[in-house]
């Protein structure tokens, strides 16, 4: 069964130079590594992500594992498809079913992993999660109306994600005060309590809200157009 793939819409802030990293690494890959030996090299990066963040408990040094896991995620999971092409074996449907997946386990291990940190409410962490997992359903409705496959929002994508939390976590490590920072709001008589990592995450939570809700109008109002019904009806998003 053959299958139009849809069009990769990249705009990240570095994916010209990520690209010919990724081609000159896929190069040079040795005959025995191939896409889905990558893919489970990314969800094991991942998995290290999660478990640093919960090992902080028992050690802050715990981040480094943490921000190792963070290379390994990018190198296997940005490698995989980029092997693919540069070896002319790609398999569209099969890479799709696999890859997407594999990102929403991934993405539920790294904010499950968080919110069992030191650092993190675990229920700011689930939400951050619950967010992007609609901006994912988001991307794959795209695709399969309009065969766009959006990776990035506003210049960001998932290598630049991954470089502000390297920073992130190597700030916690060596900026004593702002990990053991501890702030207090009082919320109809109860006491709240939050770090920096909360009041980061909750500025993720807020931009990541803010992105999907102006991308569904924006589109919402595009499809309305594209598609009218019979009659002067307005909808929603517009004239229908």
């Amino acid at each position: 069964m053959e299958r139009k793939q849809s069009v990769r819409i990249q705009t990240s802030i570095l994916n010209g130079l990520e690209k010919k990293v990724l081609v000159w690494l896929a190069k040079r890959q040795p005959k025995w590594v191939t896409s889905d030996f990558l893919t489970v090299v990314g969800l094991i990066g991942a998995f290290l992500v999660g478990l640093g963040y919960a090992l902080c408990w028992i050690n802050p040094n715990f981040l480094w594992l943490s921000s190792f896991g963070l290379f390994l995620n990018w190198y296997g999971d940005s490698l995989d498809g980029t092997l693919a092409r540069v070896r002319n074996a790609q398999r569209p449907l099969y890479g799709f079913f696999i890859d997407h997946n594999v990102d929403g386990i991934a993405m539920t291990m790294i904010c499950l992993g968080a919110g069992l940190s030191p650092y993190i409410h675990i229920g700011l962490a689930l939400m951050v999660l619950a967010v992007y997992l609609l901006l994912c359903i988001y991307v794959y409705i795209s695709a399969h109306l309009r065969g766009e496959f959006k990776l990035t929002y506003g210049n960001l994508g998932p290598t630049e994600f991954r470089v502000v939390l390297f920073i992130f976590n190597l700030i916690f490590l060596y900026v004593t005060p702002l990990r053991t920072f501890q702030g207090h709001l009082n919320v109809f008589g109860a006491d709240f309590c939050f770090g920096t990592f909360d009041i980061i995450a909750a500025i993720v939570l807020v931009v990541l809200i803010v992105m999907h809700i102006s991308s569904l109008l924006s589109d919402g109002k595009k499809y309305a157009d594209e598609d009218p019904v019979p009659g002067d009806g307005d909808g929603p998003f517009g004239k229908r």
